[in-house]
C-alpha cells in the first residue's frame, strides 16, 4: 500500500475507498448481532434461572439473568440514560464510518457497533417495555467476574483493539505516528524492493523473448 506524509512526521496509507470501508465495517457488526441475536435466543429458550448450565466446571457457567444495567451488569437500574447512551453510540459510529481509512479501526468499531445494537435490540423490545426491557445475560466466568452477553463481548473486544491501534499511533484516517510511523519505512522499502526484482525479472524475460524471436527470424532469412 502507498504512503503520503502527513507534514507532522506521520504517515498515511492510501485509503481503500468508502463503499468497501463501510461494507467491512456493516460485515463485523452483522456477524456480532446475529452471534448475539442467536445465542440470547437460545438461552432464553433452553436456560433454567434456576438450574445453571456448568460448561467447565465452576469456571464458566451459562446462568439466566435479566440485567436492566450497563455491560457487565454494572450501572442497573438506569434503563433509559442506557438505552439513549447506546442509540447515540450507533448513530455516531454510522455518521462518522466514510471517515476511517484503517482496516483496524473499522474492525474495533464495527464489534462496538454490533455489540451496541445487540443490547439496545433487548432495550427496545424486551420486558418491561420499550427503551426499558432488560438484556439478556447468560454467560459466568467464575464468581467474580459479571455475567455478561456476546454483545458485551463484542463491544469490549472492539474498544480494546481501538485503544490498542491508538497507543502504537494508528489513527482511525489511516495516519501513522509514534511506533507505527517508524515501522512502515521499513515496510516500504521491503515492498519497493520486491516490486523492484519483480519489474527486473519481468524485463528480463521480454528481453529474452525478443532475442529469441530476432534469432528465428535471422534463421529463416
Amino acid at each position: 500500500m502507498s504512503e503520503t506524509e502527513t507534514g507532522d512526521g506521520g504517515t498515511r496509507p492510501a485509503g481503500r475507498s468508502t463503499a468497501r470501508t463501510v461494507a467491512l465495517l456493516a460485515l463485523v457488526a452483522v456477524i456480532a448481532y446475529v452471534l448475539d441475536l442467536v445465542t440470547k435466543t437460545l438461552a432464553v429458550a433452553r436456560l433454567d434461572p434456576w438450574n445453571p448450565t456448568h460448561v467447565i466446571g465452576d469456571v464458566v457457567t451459562f446462568k439466566l439473568i435479566r440485567n436492566s444495567g450497563a455491560a457487565f451488569s454494572m450501572a442497573t437500574g438506569y434503563t433509559w440514560v442506557l438505552t439513549f447512551v447506546a442509540l447515540a453510540v450507533v448513530i455516531g459510529i454510522i455518521r462518522y464510518s466514510r471517515r476511517l481509512v484503517s482496516t483496524g479501526w473499522v474492525i474495533g468499531l464495527g464489534l462496538v457497533l454490533g455489540g451496541a445494537i445487540g443490547n439496545l435490540t433487548d432495550r427496545i423490545f424486551r420486558a418491561p417495555g420499550p427503551l426499558r426491557g432488560h438484556v439478556v445475560d447468560f454467560i459466568q466466568v467464575g464468581d467474580w467476574w459479571p455475567t455478561f452477553n456476546v454483545a458485551d463481548s463484542a463491544v469490549v473486544c472492539g474498544a480494546v483493539l481501538l485503544v490498542v491501534l491508538t497507543l502504537l499511533g494508528y489513527d482511525y484516517d489511516g495516519t501513522r505516528s509514534g511506533w507505527a510511523a517508524r515501522k512502515s519505512p521499513a515496510e516500504t522499502i521491503d515492498a519497493t524492493r520486491a516490486g523492484t526484482t519483480d519489474a527486473t525479472r519481468a524485463e528480463t524475460t521480454d528481453a529474452t523473448r525478443a532475442e529469441t524471436a530476432d534469432d528465428k527470424d535471422g534463421d529463416d532469412a
